[in-house]
């Protein structure tokens, strides 16, 4: 056989085998965090885009796509929406992938999401201003029995707000009130839109020398708060940690989820992620896959217990 014969079969048998798929990625790939900038999640997920760019040349950026003080579904519905191609990942709380399918959301049903993997606990408080006449649980416990408090938090399903709920009425009060904010600061107590937040401790540092916070939502306590108990210690039943991780959506490639997190893992225990957890208060730190899948099971129990306590 000629060379000029082997060279058309050879072009034949490629032509044949399909076209040859490029390698991921080769696009901008889009990170979309459902909330406002600012917060731990968004700060870790712009690190993880920026290491993301540089190790693969193409455009990295985070899109954050807050719902109006109605949660995170908006821009879980963006990444529940895009193709299984891995160029739009997710920056997720608990309540994307466990609770989104449940509430009559038509584009997260049936479950669509998987862990790629979770990296931060958030010091998640609850919090009042130090001129309230209450500095503990039992304090404002007793207060709320007798006077209107009101709630601000990040949305009615989201679980630091359905904990906080739970143990209400685990401790036989009722909040006067409550309504889901974008941001939940300092100006928020001292403008008096809400007596109480449901916030995480980053969001307060600049003005916690004036704040009094009552609980952290968290497994363990909070080193820049050392005496504040944790729900745990004060409700063993709604024991349980508020995390945020990456996802994407179900039938993305394993070798797309395995490139997205080499990345992530080696940007969240690199120096400058655990600096910002030593000045936040918060855990930072890498789950894979099938951790993150045991971490999800196992807060569904939890969040079982919580809405038994509701009467859900």
């Amino acid at each position: 056989m000629s060379f000029n014969a082997k060279a058309i079969l050879a072009t034949l048998a490629v032509g044949l085998a399909g076209p040859v798929l490029a390698e991921y990625p080769e696009q901008p790939v889009t990170f979309i965090v459902p909330w406002p900038p600012g917060d731990l999640e968004d700060v870790l997920t712009r690190m993880i885009a920026e290491d993301f760019q540089a190790e693969y040349g193409v455009p990295a950026a985070v899109v954050n796509r807050p719902g109006g003080g109605g949660g995170p579904f908006p821009g879980a519905i963006d990444v529940a929406t895009a193709p299984a191609d891995g160029y739009t990942i997710g920056s997720f709380v608990p309540a994307v992938p466990l609770i989104g399918h449940e509430i009559d959301i038509p584009e997260l049903t049936p479950e669509r999401f998987d862990p790629i993997g979770i990296f931060l606990t958030y010091p998640f408080v609850i919090a009042t201003s130090q001129d309230a006449p209450y500095a503990t649980m039992a304090e404002l416990a007793a207060h709320a029995k007798e006077n209107d408090v009101f709630l601000g938090h990040f949305g009615d399903v989201l679980t630091p707000t359905q904990v906080t709920k739970a143990l209400a009425a685990n401790m036989g009060f009722e909040w006067g009130g409550d309504a889901a904010f974008d941001a939940l600061d300092c100006n928020t107590l001292a403008s008096g839109d809400a007596d109480v937040i449901n916030t995480t401790l980053q969001l307060i540092l600049p003005c916690l020398d004036s704040v009094n916070v009552l609980l952290s939502i968290t497994g363990e306590r909070i080193s820049l708060v050392p005496d504040t108990p944790t729900i745990g210690e004060v409700d063993a039943a709604l024991d349980i940690s508020l995390w945020n991780g990456l996802f994407v959506v179900k039938d993305t490639p394993e070798d797309v989820r395995a490139k997205i997190a080499a990345v992530a893992e080696r940007t969240v225990m690199s120096d400058r992620a655990q600096a910002l957890a030593a000045e936040t208060g918060a855990l930072v730190y890498w789950l894979d896959a099938a951790e993150s899948a045991a971490v999800i099971e196992a807060d569904r129990a939890t969040l079982a217990t919580i809405s038994a306590a509701l009467g859900q």
